[in-house]
């Protein structure tokens, strides 16, 4: 079983950085998930998919593998590229579109 080392994404939700900053440790899953036939949950027997352990750094991270023999694999985080907006680009002359009802 293979465990994955990442950073999560900000949800879309929110605008903050907010539970951003950790690395997280998660296994990946051995079995596909079942649907219950009486009720239609979504059901899993694979216990080590309720498993996530949160880090402050990823050496941190890849030390708790390494010592407890976890096959990991180590996911970098993609750099964030903000997009640059101004109000004022709403109302400037050469805007191409209609601005108005």
């Amino acid at each position: 079983m293979v465990a994955r080392i990442f950073r999560p994404a900000k949800t879309a939700m929110q605008s903050g950085q907010g539970r951003t900053k950790e690395w997280l440790l998660e296994h990946e899953p051995e079995a596909a998930r079942q649907v219950e036939p009486l009720m239609g949950w979504t059901s899993s027997s694979d216990m080590k998919s309720q498993i996530r352990l949160e880090f402050d750094s990823k050496e941190e991270a890849i030390g708790y593998a390494k010592r407890h023999g976890i096959a990991f694999r180590v996911i970098e985080p993609k750099p964030r590229q903000p997009i640059r907006k101004s109000y004022a680009d709403n109302f400037k002359y050469g805007r191409i579109g209609k601005w108005t009802h």
